[in-house]
C-alpha cells in the first residue's frame, strides 16, 4: 500500500471532488480540476479499473463522462443500497466521494505536471 501521507492525493490537485445522489439508485462522484495538466492527470487516473476497485461495483454497470471544456470527471455507478432504505447510511451520497480523493496521484504524473 502507498505511503499517503507523503503523497500527493487527487483532492490536493483538485479544486473539488464530491459525491451526490443522481436519483435514489445512483451515485455520481465529480472530480473538477483548476487546469488542463491536472485535469489530464485525473482523465488518466480516473479508470474504471480504478471505480471498480475503490467501490467494488462491477466494471460494466460505470458510467464514466469525462469533460475536458469544464475540466471535470464524473463517474456514475449504482448505489449499493437504495436511497433512503432501512440500511442506507449515507442519504445523499455526500460521504462517497472520499476514497477518489484519498487516491494517491502516482509520481511520475505529478512529475510530467510540474514541468
Amino acid at each position: 500500500m502507498p505511503d499517503t501521507a507523503s503523497a500527493c492525493t487527487l483532492g490536493d490537485l483538485a479544486l473539488e471532488v464530491r459525491s451526490k445522489n443522481a436519483g435514489p439508485f445512483w451515485i455520481t462522484l465529480e472530480a473538477f480540476m483548476p487546469d488542463e495538466e491536472t485535469y489530464r492527470i485525473a482523465d488518466t487516473l480516473i479508470t474504471t479499473e480504478l471505480i471498480s476497485d475503490l467501490y467494488h461495483v462491477r466494471p460494466d454497470s460505470l458510467q464514466i463522462f469525462r469533460i475536458p471544456q469544464l475540466r471535470v470527471v464524473k463517474v456514475s455507478f449504482p448505489r449499493p443500497i437504495v436511497q433512503g432504505s432501512l440500511h442506507d447510511r449515507d442519504m445523499h451520497a455526500g460521504q462517497q466521494h472520499v476514497p477518489l480523493a484519498c487516491t494517491p496521484v502516482p509520481t511520475t504524473d505529478i512529475n510530467e505536471w510540474r514541468r
